[in-house]
């Protein structure tokens, strides 16, 4: 049979059947994958073909001919226009259904495993507000007014926002404000071909239980006039806002916060409430961005557990101990390894805060501390950036032989990676693995995988795939 050729700039209507990994439709036709963005499955969409290669393409959405029944209205007005979510024309229960097929082949592709244990997803209390930070790139618009939002899909034409329906909604009076703030100093906008202006992006982060608000502006340089007694202004002005830093980002880059950061009005972090706990978090340090699910996520680890308060517990990449100071209090001893040193002085700092004693941090490469440390941990609890582990910690594990590992990721083909590696000559087994819905209204699912060394009693409640929690499909 002669296959048919397509050609770039074509119409072809296809029927989409899947979502892909960056949150795309996924259509099949004449043997062939299409690609569409803005789809969900179960539409039947006219398409164009733009990227055309021999086993595959992308299109862009010309038409719905027939919409899918999970097909939505978004929420957002300018959910077609702008990158900052995928999905918000996608039923919320098909997103998790999308998710949990994300995990589960990565693992049987990836991982090789033959029917891994995978739950259904640890779904969001809420599909919407939910974000604790949030950062706007600024520009200009055509008629020069100063804008923030974030970027339309596959460009670098900047959506001005006033109202963003996944943010917390306690942002926006203060966005509003700020922006016409800026523009009334007469702060200009970082233009980064030609590496001019001034303000670069505009962030927020918010204590979801405290309400307590950190404004950062990060610009090229630190000396912007009158800064200071603007934050002052954004203070007397806004009572949640109770710290406003200035960051400097001087660098031809697209990272967004430089080395550099000040706290010139109120104090340089937030207090928030997590797992019973009280944590000071600033501006630039990782805190996961759902605050509940996260919290919702530590109770099934501590669950799964069943800490018995003798054990040694490692925790690495362990941030300013978000996961480790709530474990720390279930087990003997707890250790927590980060990389970045302000991290880790905040991990200390909230230690001190919570009265928790039988903790130690250190800073340094994980893959550089942990060979030399000599440690023989009865449980290890991985929480990587989405790149994984790196090879020297599989190898130390492999050797030291923890009896179980809780691996918390949140790109399910790097997981799926070092699973494999871990499972190897059938060294760890896996008993459960639990995705969660961190970002709703996009594609992006994390997952804690639950490992056991084999052929050791674990005691009274060992590692099963029954779980104490319900989940909700």
């Amino acid at each position: 049979m002669t296959e048919t050729k397509w050609r770039q700039g074509e119409l072809i209507e296809v029927e989409i059947v899947d979502l892909n990994d960056t949150g795309d439709g996924v259509g099949k036709k004449d043997g062939r994958v299409i690609f569409v963005a803005d789809t969900v499955p179960g539409d039947r969409v006219l398409t164009r073909l733009l990227h055309v290669k021999p086993k595959y393409a992308h299109g862009k959405l010309q038409e719905i001919r027939q919409p899918s029944p999970n097909r939505i209205r978004p929420s957002c007005i300018v959910a077609d226009k702008c990158g900052g979510c995928q999905w918000q024309h996608v039923n919320y229960q098909l997103q998790l259904e999308a998710k949990h097929n994300r995990v589960l082949q990565a693992l049987e592709r990836i991982g090789g495993f033959a029917q891994p244990p995978v739950t259904p997803v640890l779904r969001a209390p809420e599909a919407m507000g939910y974000r604790n930070k949030a950062t706007y790139p600024v520009g200009t618009s055509g008629n020069g007014k100063f804008i923030a939002g974030y970027y339309q899909k596959n460009s670098h034409k900047l959506i001005n926002l006033n109202h963003c329906p996944i943010q917390d909604i306690r942002f926006e009076p203060l966005l509003k404000r700020v922006k016409q703030d800026i523009e009334r100093r007469g702060w200009t906008p970082y233009n980064e071909k030609l590496h001019q202006g001034e303000i670069r992006h505009i962030s927020f982060r918010i204590g979801r239980r405290t309400g307590e608000i950190l404004l950062t502006i990060v610009a090229k340089t630190l000396n912007i006039p009158g800064i200071e007694e603007q934050a002052q202004e954004w203070l007397d002005h806004y009572p949640p806002l109770v710290g406003v830093m200035l960051n400097q980002n001087g660098e031809r880059t697209n990272v967004i916060f430089g080395s550099d950061t000040r706290c010139i009005a109120g104090r340089p972090y937030l207090r928030e409430k997590f797992a019973g706990l009280e944590f000071q978090v600033q501006a630039e340090t990782f805190f996961q961005v759902y605050t509940e699910t996260a919290e919702s996520l530590l109770q099934i680890i501590q669950s799964e557990l069943n800490l018995q308060g003798n054990e040694l517990l490692l925790d690495t990449y362990c941030g300013i101990g978000t996961l480790t100071l709530p474990l720390a209090k279930q087990v003997g001893q707890a250790v927590g390894l980060e990389m970045q040193v302000k991290a880790v002085e905040q991990a200390k700092l909230n230690a001190r805060i919570n009265k928790i004693d039988n903790v130690t941090f250190y800073a340094g490469k994980v893959e550089e501390l942990l060979p030399k440390m000599g440690l023989n941990p009865d449980i290890v609890l991985l929480d990587p950036p989405r790149k994984g582990c790196e090879p020297q910690v599989i190898e130390t594990l492999l050797t030291s032989k923890p009896k179980r590992i809780v691996y918390v990721s949140c790109k399910a083909s790097t997981l799926a990676r070092d699973l494999k590696l871990l499972c190897q000559d059938g060294v760890y087994n896996i008993t459960m693995v639990v995705p969660a819905d961190f970002f709703p209204q996009t594609a992006h699912v994390e997952a804690a995988a639950f490992a056991v060394l084999s052929q050791i009693d674990l005691g009274s409640k060992p590692f099963t795939k029954k779980s104490n929690f319900k989940f909700v499909a």
